[in-house]
């Protein structure tokens, strides 16, 4: 696959994956909302990194949101380190047992609903690198 072909893939899974989101926000979901939600940042991170990486455009396998924008040599400000920092911790928060609870108590309607607006606010940055 070229790095065309992989960047158009990860954006097409990551547009899925954000009305999935959308979903499971208006049906309360609110820990596997925010866990599509870190999916659709970390994939268009990798589409990013396909198209910026002609003869490698394999992205790392990582979950880790501000790794994967460091491999890319994008400029963050310390805001936007902390917000990719956060929503990282959504993929694991919603993976592993004993995160779960902790999770489940801090997603709040009101939490949620400013996550998202993060999470839709990097989606449009990554989206204008994508163009």
């Amino acid at each position: 696959m070229n790095n065309i072909d992989l960047m158009n893939y990860w954006i097409e899974s990551a547009d899925e994956d954000y009305n999935v989101m959308l979903d499971l926000k208006e049906k309360n979901r609110n820990t596997y909302c925010l866990f599509f939600g870190q999916m659709v940042i970390e994939k268009l991170l990798k589409a990013l990194y396909a198209k910026n990486n002609k003869g490698a455009p394999y992205a790392p396998k990582t979950h880790d949101l501000l790794y994967l924008a460091e491999k890319l040599n994008i400029e963050l400000t310390e805001e936007q380190e902390v917000t990719l920092n956060e929503i990282t911790t959504f993929n694991l928060s919603t993976r592993y047992d004993d995160y779960k609870r902790a999770f489940y108590n801090k997603c709040t309607d009101q939490y949620t609903e400013e996550q998202i607006n993060k999470i839709k606010e990097v989606k449009a940055w990554l989206e204008i690198m994508l163009k």
